[in-house]
């Protein structure tokens, strides 16, 4: 069922509410290796997402919001930023803003919005943090609903609006996902903004089921926008050079964006998730400019040659070839696209017989992240699911607007299978599931999770290892290359195994996880060798690293070991 189906079944059963039945939750299974808790209660995380419905069925209030984690005030432990919408202008109620949560060092965070700087009311939808001007501090780049907002760090714990004088500001637009990444590799860090459509509440379209009630449109209803690519000056200020970068895109109604280095040339690629729209695959042609390669290379479309309306987008080497492979959510019926690196550039979508597809059949996809749950060393895949529109149950009987967020666990044979129900933590139960991200906020070794919801809460779930299997991490410094080292490739070697993760901006759905790379290695002590790929071109390696702990390397300086993660 696409978007336009949808529709068509909702005018044929009727829009009469319909209660989803309550979620049952069984007890985690110990043979998981792991167990999920709900730690969102004590970690003192309050907040409630405002899309601004008022019944008005403005397009933007089906698709937020994003979350970060970040290290705002480089102490080494992982803070909380939480994006919000707000009442549209002659409806207001409350005010909303954003939610920075300091990270307490103790399971507990701080709401320190207002100290902060950014108790600033927008109608946010996601974040891409990195540090644009290479000060050490991450900034933060909230796209929204109107005017992005680039907020830099200024490393006393507070946060300055500097979109105008980054001259960021006087583009309205409907923005979503975004990213930092270096595209000339010149140390400093790029910025790239998906664009949804071309939309405004003075210019909503009005659409209807009945001739006489107001409806959520469809993406068909308006025209596509292309998206943003803005080139660092290494001044704090950007030049726009979408129309020069061969990234200019009217017909494109993004979504998601994640980096990858598809063609394993040193420079950084782009893959764009497009709504109604075949994606996009951005290759780097060294020169300042991109070529779109996806229809070549298998991205574009599903295996029947239609474009499917892509939501969320993450890249990742799921399977150890030392290629990256791709996950990108659709709407319900059109399944989740996993796609495995063939050599010589080119994807085959894998999701049916990897056991995703059929499992992802009635869902509706949008945040995705590859992760190590069990820290077994096969990246697992987790999915915040949730639907469009509350009245969905009334058109199929087995597709709720609040939906179960999936967790599927790499079997380590090209295969995955869905524990959510195992997990525990009640991390199964419905939630109309937006954005998602992942991050070792208490610091022992494995990746928790941070999931929102639209029009109501956020979820963090911590996860505690069962079985002892262990990790090493690294948190990477560029010098030549970005601060944040964005770019950046990890391999590690191990009883002649390898795995690799780079270190990106971006992707899932309007969210942005960890800067540091974290490797699970089952029960294994130590790594025979790390690898590093700088995006500088340099190359540094490191033999005979004790696991159970983090590395700080610092480009052309060496590694140093840290007490713990």
């Amino acid at each position: 069922m696409n978007r336009r189906d949808f529709l068509f079944g909702l005018f044929s059963t009727g829009i009469a509410a319909s209660a989803f039945p309550a979620a049952v939750f069984p007890a985690p299974h110990s043979d998981l290796g792991f167990q999920l808790v709900d730690a969102t209660s004590r970690s003192g995380i309050q907040f409630q997402h405002n899309s601004g419905a008022y019944g008005g069925k403005l397009l933007p209030e089906t698709l937020g919001s994003g979350c970060a984690f970040l290290d705002y005030d480089r102490d080494r432990w992982q803070d909380i930023l939480l994006i919000n919408g707000m009442d549209w202008p002659g409806h207001k109620r409350q005010r909303t803003t954003l939610r920075l949560y300091r990270n307490n060092r103790n399971g507990t965070f701080t709401d320190v919005t207002k100290s902060a700087g950014l108790d600033v009311e927008i109608y946010g939808m996601g974040v891409a943090v990195g540090d644009y001007n290479n000060d050490g501090f991450p900034d933060i780049l909230v796209t929204c609903v109107g005017q992005n907002r680039l907020f830099r760090n200024t490393g006393k714990g507070t946060f300055l609006d500097v979109t105008r004088s980054s001259g960021l500001a006087g583009r309205q637009g409907f923005s979503t996902s975004a990213l930092w990444f270096d595209f000339d590799r010149d140390g400093l860090l790029d910025l790239f903004i998906c664009n949804y459509v071309k939309w405004s509440p003075e210019h909503d379209v009005f659409c209807s089921l009945d001739g006489k009630h107001k409806s959520y449109c469809t993406p068909e209803a308006y025209r596509g926008e292309t998206c943003w690519l803005f080139r660092n000056r290494g001044d704090g200020t950007f030049e726009d050079v979408t129309a020069t970068s061969g990234v200019f895109d009217a017909s494109s109604k993004s979504l998601g964006v994640a980096m990858l280095d598809y063609d394993e040339d040193g420079w950084p690629d782009l893959l764009v998730a497009n709504d109604t729209q075949p994606n996009k695959l951005y290759r780097n042609m060294h020169n300042g400019a991109f070529k779109d390669v996806a229809v070549e290379v298998g991205l574009a479309f599903s295996t029947e040659g239609k474009a499917r309306a892509g939501m969320g987008v993450d890249v990742a080497d799921f399977d150890n070839s030392g290629n990256p492979g791709v996950a990108i959510t659709n709407f319900d019926n059109e399944v989740i696209g996993l796609y495995r690196a063939l050599g010589s550039r080119v994807y085959e979508d894998v999701a049916m017989a990897a056991g995703i597809g059929l499992a992802s059949k009635n869902t509706l996809g949008f945040g995705c992240v590859f992760l190590d749950a069990d820290l077994n060393g096969a990246l697992d895949l987790v999915v915040a699911n949730g639907h469009i529109d509350e009245t969905v149950r009334n058109i199929r009987g087995n597709v709720g607007y609040a939906q179960p967020p999936q967790l599927f666990l790499n079997e380590g044979n090209g295969t995955f299978r869905d524990v959510a129900s195992e997990a525990g933590g009640g991390f199964d139960q419905p939630k109309v599931g937006r954005g998602l991200a992942y991050a070792d906020f208490d610091r022992d070794g494995d990746l928790d999770i941070l999931m929102t919801t639209n029009n109501g809460p956020a979820f963090l779930f911590r996860n505690d290892q069962l079985a002892a299997n262990r990790s090493i991490c690294f948190r990477l410094v560029g010098t030549k290359s970005n601060r944040d080292a964005i770019g950046a490739t990890v391999r590690i070697f191990h009883d002649g195994l390898s795995q690799s993760r780079m270190v990106k901006g971006g992707s899932s759905y309007l969210s942005q996880s960890e800067l540091p790379v974290l490797f699970g290695l089952g029960k294994r002590d130590r790594v025979d060798r790390a690898v590093i790929e700088w995006p500088s071109g340099r190359t540094e390696e490191y033999k005979n690293l004790v696991s159970g702990r983090a590395y700080e390397c610092v480009e052309a300086k060496g590694i140093t070991p840290l007490n713990g993660f």
